[in-house]
This record gives C-alpha cells, structure tokens and sequence, in this order.
C-alpha cells in the first residue's frame, strides 16, 4: 500500500470517526484517489476530533507509516500500544485505555513490528524502522483549539461560497427566462450558443469581484474563463462544495476524492449544455464556417490578395504552399474582373495541390474614402547601387519580355520590369548585345543583356544598366542585328506613379465635395491649403468643427476647423516629421461623430451578387447595430443564401457595443457565423488605448456564442514588406491563436 499525496506535517482533526462497534476509523487516501476507512482499534466512548495527524516526509513518495498521539491535560504525549495489521498491511501501534475523565487516547508503551503483506515498518518512539527511514512520527501540538477553529471558519466560508454560487445559477437561470422570446426566434443550430451567451451576459452584468478571488483561492472555479460553458462550470462548483461540505460533516459515507472532477464537468442538469456538447458545438460552428484545419496546424490563416494576384502566375499557389487556407478578396479595390481571375487561380491552384482553401469577399461598406488623385506619369527608375562616395558597387537589374508573357522567373529579383511590344526584336537578341536608349530626360544610357531565359512560349532576357535612367512608356530600345541590320523595340505598359500629397503638422487640408474639379488643383497646393476629395454626403452633412479627423488607419490625425455643404477643412496636428503621404482610396475616420450610415449601399447589393455565386463567406464591414443585420438577412432571403458564410467585421465603437445583440440578431438565420476584429479602423474609432481590452472583450463574448473569430489587420505585416518579422507580430500571432476556440 502507498499513501499518497502526503504532504509534509499535515494535520487532520476531522477524519477521526466512529463506527457501528464503536471503533475509531482513520481515513486515508490510497492511489485511485478513494477514501479507505481503516480500523485503527481504539475504542471510543464518543467522537474525537482533536486527534491530529502529522507526517515529515523527507524523500520521495513511498510507503508511509503514520504516528500519532494525543496530550494529556499537562500537554504531554502519553502511549499505550497495540500492535495490529490492517487488511491493507497497515501496523498500528497502541494500545488504548479509556479515561472516564478525559477522554483521552493514551499510551505507555514502546515497540515497533513488520508487516508481512506490503512491507510496511512500525515506526518506534525513537523513529527507528525496520525498513523505511523517511517517516517520522511527531507528537501532535498542543494548540488543537486553534485547529479546530480554523477547521470551522474553513467550513463557514465553504458554505458562504455555495451559497453565493447558488444565487449566481438562479440569477442565470432567470435571464433565460427572461429572454424566453429572444431564445425561441433563434435557429435550432443557433439555440444551445443563444443560450449560453444570455448566461454570459447575466454573469458579466453582477459585481462579481470579491467572489471570484475567493473561488479561485480555493482552487475551485475560475469564473474568468468559463465564457463557453457558463451554467455547466457553475453546477460543477456547486457540486465540488456540496461534496466539501458532506465530506467534512457525513460520518458514515464513503467519498471519492476524485469523483467530483471529470464526471461533474461533463454533466449538466441539461444534456444539450454540459462542457462536452458545448465543445463540440464551439468546433463544428468554426470548421461549419472556415473549414477544417490543414495538417497538424491549431488554426486557419487567411490572406488578403489583390491585384498583385493577376500579374503572378505562383503567388496565389506559393500562398498556399506556405499554410493558408483562406483567401480574403476587399471589394473596396478593384472589379468583378479582377475578383473572378484571383477566384479562378484560387480554384485551380486549390485543386492542383490537394489543398482545400475557402474564399472571404468583403463588401466595401459605407465608409469614407479619400477619392481619386491624377495619376503620374508612366515612368520607371531603374538605379545602379552605389557607395558612400558615388561610385557604382552593382549595376541595376533589368528583366526584357514580351508584353502579356508575366512576371521574371521567381528566383530572380530584379529592380524594374520592361516589356517589349515586338516579339521579333526579342527574337533577335542574344547574351553579350548592347540596347541603346534615350531617356526621359534626354540622357543616353545603355542595357547589356546578360543571361537568356524561355518563359513559357515566349523568351525573357536579363540585363544590366550602370547609370540612373528614367524609361517611360514609347522609349525605343535599339540594337544592331545580323549584316549590320538596326533593330528597334518599344517599352510599353510602364505602370503610372501614384499621385499623393504630403501633408506636416500645421498645413490646412480641404477636403471637397465636388470630384469634378481640375485634379491638377487637387494634387496640389491651393491659397496655401492641400485639396482632395470624398464623394460621400455624408461626410460634409454630419461633421461639426472642433471633431477629431483621421487619415489612413490614424496615419494622420486633425481637427476640423470648418464645414459647409460642399467643403472641411481640416488643420492637421499629426503626422511624422518630415510628413507623410496621403493618396487616393484611403480612409476618413470621425470617432467623435454621430453619423447614420445606411446599412447595405447600392455598391454593395451588387457586389453581394458576385459574392453569392463566387465566395464562400461574406464579410460586413462597419455593423453597427441590429438594424444592419436585419437589413442583410432580409437580401440573404431574398436571394436563398441560406449557407453564405456571415463575417460581422467589428469596427466601430457602437459595433463593438452592440455585438451580443447582433449575434443573438444572426443566429435567427442557419448562415454559418464569424466575427472579426478589424483592428485598424477600430483603433482608431476607440482609441489606441484600449484596443487591447477591447479585442479580449470581443474574444470573450464571441466564446460564449461559440463563434469563431477573425484576428485581424496588421498580423506579420513587417514579415510580408521585410521578410522578418518585429518581435510584437510574434507576440501578437501567439496571442492570435486563441481565436480557435472563440
């Protein structure tokens, strides 16, 4: 026999009972985690419970022997043994005689004996033992009044707790009841989740604070992490106390220490919402809605793409390669035209790898957006690198083709791509020829080509240029051929610089209505002020001067000065310190504002029909309260998207406050469901300083709806520009797992 879990000088005054022949019986733990009721054979007039046990334990857990005594009223140890051997080879060594007076458990003699069955020592006096030399038997102390109170404080705040808890369940209970009506419109997918977030939020509504430091110094119930299974952790903390308290009061009744673990956390006083159906519920509503997870990864990664998708023909498949198996497409940017080749390549490259990947299309939403600026000129520069003194260390890496035949090999980099619009002119060269050119400033420069590749059915050639050239679109590039022959080719498709305008602190900015204005006006500096503009009404109907504005995700942040039907001006208070860009299709924020957007624009009905016969998931940009989510699902059902996947993108502060309700809201339709926390406008729109409380308040109660969620905006983006992440996004990507299980 082996006694475990005996920790160092443990004390007991309660487990010193009586049974049916008048026997006192010590209770001790065995290694199943039960209670075995051993006779020890001391006869007893009455209950004692001021016999104390204590143990030294010096080494490691091995078969132990306990030694114990009780004071006379002179507070000295008094012996008188028996020896006897227990079923399970337990020798105890007394002899009792009884005190008419006291009561007390005496002793007066000395001896120690071997037991035969599990090899257990009997421990002398002298602490000598004929096999095990890391047991002592100490002498309990004298203060047995101060153990006995303390023992019922301990039983008094046991008591006070499960009383406390109780009230916490019915007040539960109550608001499902309560919220009866909201609970029958959900969906029967919906319903166990519906009513687990009604427990959430009647939880999260009491002043709880005292009482979970106090569940949680007892090791019991930790109710900050219980979001998922509310009423099931709570029954179990009811149960585990009751237990604590039968145990230290039923004298008669066997207990089992483990008992109370496992089976309680299972079981509910309804099946539907015990911790094991409300896990499973939890993982199929995330797979229902993202898909299964690829290998032996613990989440799903998503990617946005755009454009960039088009003119490579391995990104999309070099993505998935690399672990994503979600693909984001913003229909902010770009048209059906580019949405249906990126959905194409997604489909074929899904197909041609084996590897399952799901496709997010987000409605752009009703949010403000800087407009168009003149496009630059279509110009390129290519630069040779040079040293601290001027002089060239490597030429500039030029990549030739035909127009139309995409991208450079993937293992090369080079620093520009020139496209030819002659394919025999490509046909003629060769490595080691020199092309000819003048550039946009009038400056003769020359390429050597280098090396020769065979681009699918076409042929791309490598070169270099040891000069700074600007080649726009129409420049020729010449050469001389066989017999002499001059050969010419013209650069075509070079891309238009982005226009922007950079703005300091103290420069007035005028953001304006009309988009008809000359864009050579708006790029630039006007009576002293930056012009753009923003075809959105309601930007110019609601703003009021003095309001904090907001550029790029809070790039750039200034406070109005004015506004009129057709123009703001702002005056700008933040930005870096030798300025920063603000171009076309940007983002305008007004935290302060209370502006009332509509919930679907036109541009996004008829990008949702797009969405309905292409994607797999739609992703709502800017909810903010429920009357969004009827909106949509009045044009789901009108349209029979009854599996269109529904992503709520948290972005706002009335979205991120109206989130339980537009959940509850959702699960009214069998849509498979998701959150995501678009941190970039949401910072903005909240504040920098509470972003953090704020996405674990969203990751808390998308738990208890058993939603899964999006962790979004800026996750590895240094990875993505630089190839090596900050030591923040890994943090961040660590912290970002935990949407599995929301």
């Amino acid at each position: 026999m082996k006694l475990c879990g005996v920790s160092a000088a443990v004390a007991s005054t309660q487990r010193i009972t009586l049974n049916h022949a008048g026997y006192a019986e010590l209770a001790l733990s065995n290694p199943r985690g039960k209670l075995s009721h051993l006779s020890c054979r001391h006869q007893l007039r009455q209950p004692v419970n001021a016999v104390q046990l204590l143990v030294v334990k010096r080494r490691e857990l091995t078969p132990k022997t306990l030694a114990f005594s009780v004071p006379n009223e002179n507070g000295e140890a008094e012996r008188e043994t028996s020896n006897d051997c227990t079923d399970d080879g337990l020798v105890l060594e007394t002899q009792t005689s009884h005190d008419s007076t006291d009561n007390h458990l005496v002793s007066d003699r000395e001896t120690s004996h071997d037991c035969t069955d599990d090899g257990l020592a009997v421990c002398s006096e002298n602490n000598e033992c004929s096999e095990h030399q890391d047991v002592e038997g100490v002498t309990s102390p004298s203060s047995l009044e101060e153990d006995i109170s303390q023992s019922a404080e301990d039983s008094r705040k046991q008591r006070n707790l499960l009383e406390k808890l109780k009230g916490i369940r019915l007040h539960v209970l109550a608001s499902e009841q309560w919220n009866t009506l909201q609970l029958q419109l959900c969906h029967g997918h919906y319903l166990e989740s519906a009513t687990n977030l009604i427990h959430y939020l009647a939880l999260k509504g009491l002043d709880i604070k005292q009482l979970k430091e106090d569940l949680r110094s007892t090791g019991l119930l930790n109710l900050k992490t219980i979001n998922s299974f509310v009423l099931a952790c709570l029954n179990a903390g009811i149960q585990l106390l009751e237990n604590r308290n039968s145990s230290s009061h039923d004298t008669k009744e066997n207990i089992s220490v483990g008992s109370c673990t496992k089976e309680i956390l299972y079981q509910s006083q309804n099946e539907k919402l015990t911790v094991r159906a409300l896990r499973k519920k939890l993982l199929f509503n995330k797979e229902l809605l993202l898909g299964a997870i690829r290998g032996n990864r613990t989440i799903n990664v998503m990617v946005t793409i755009g454009q960039e998708a088009i003119e490579s023909d391995t990104l999309i498949s070099d993505v998935l390669k690399a672990g994503a198996s979600i693909i984001r497409i913003n229909c902010a940017h770009g048209d059906p035209s580019v949405w249906s080749e990126i959905i194409r390549k997604v489909k074929s490259s899904s197909q041609m790898l084996e590897m399952p990947c799901r496709t997010l299309m987000d409605l752009a939403g009703p949010k403000f957006r800087t407009g168009k600026l003149k496009p630059g000129p279509c110009v390129i520069n290519i630069s040779p690198k040079k040293n601290a003194t001027g002089n060239v260390i490597l030429p500039a890496q030029v990549w030739l083709s035909y127009k139309g035949s995409g991208p450079p090999p993937s293992h090369l980099s080079p620093d520009a791509a020139l496209f030819i619009d002659d394919q025999n002119f490509l046909n003629e060269l060769k490595v080691g020829d020199t092309l000819k050119f003048y550039d946009a400033r009038g400056k003769k420069r020359m390429l050597k080509i280098t090396r020769q590749f065979h681009v699918f059915s076409s042929t791309g050639f490598a070169a270099e240029c040891t000069k700074t050239a600007y080649i726009q679109s129409g420049t020729e590039l010449c050469t001389k051929g066989k017999k002499g022959r001059l050969l010419t080719g013209k650069v075509v498709n070079v891309p238009a610089k982005e226009r922007f305008i950079k703005l300091k602190v103290g420069d007035l900015l005028i953001i304006s209505r009309d988009s008809s204005l000359d864009q050579e006006e708006l790029s630039g500096l006007t009576s002293g002020a930056h012009r753009i503009t923003c075809s959105s009404g309601y930007l110019f109907d609601s703003v009021i001067p003095g309001e904090p504005i907001a550029f790029d995700d809070g790039k750039i942040w200034g406070v109005i000065q004015g506004a009129s039907n057709s123009e703001i001006v702002v005056s700008i208070t933040r930005a870096g310190l030798t300025g920063t860009k603000l171009g076309s299709e940007k983002s305008i924020n007004i935290p302060e504002s209370n502006i009332r957007f509509e919930g679907l624009t036109s541009k996004d009905l008829m990008d949702l029909e797009f969405v309905a016969s292409h994607a797999d998931m739609v992703g709502v940009s800017f909810v903010r309260d429920v009357r969004d989510i009827v909106v949509l699902q009045k044009e789901l059902e009108k349209r029979k998207l009854r599996n269109l996947g529904i992503v709520l993108k948290i972005e706002t502060k009335s979205g991120f406050q109206n989130l339980p309700l537009m959940l509850l809201e959702a699960m009214k339709s069998s849509n498979p469901l998701g959150v995501m926390i678009a941190r970039g406008d949401l910072a903005v729109e909240c504040g920098w300083e509470r972003l953090a409380d704020i996405q674990e308040e969203i990751l808390s109660v998308c738990a208890a709806a058993h939603v899964p969620v999006i962790w979004a905006t800026q996750v590895l983006e240094s990875l993505v520009k630089s190839g090596v992440p900050t030591r923040a996004e890994i943090t961040d990507v660590v912290n970002g797992r935990r949407c599995i299980w929301c």
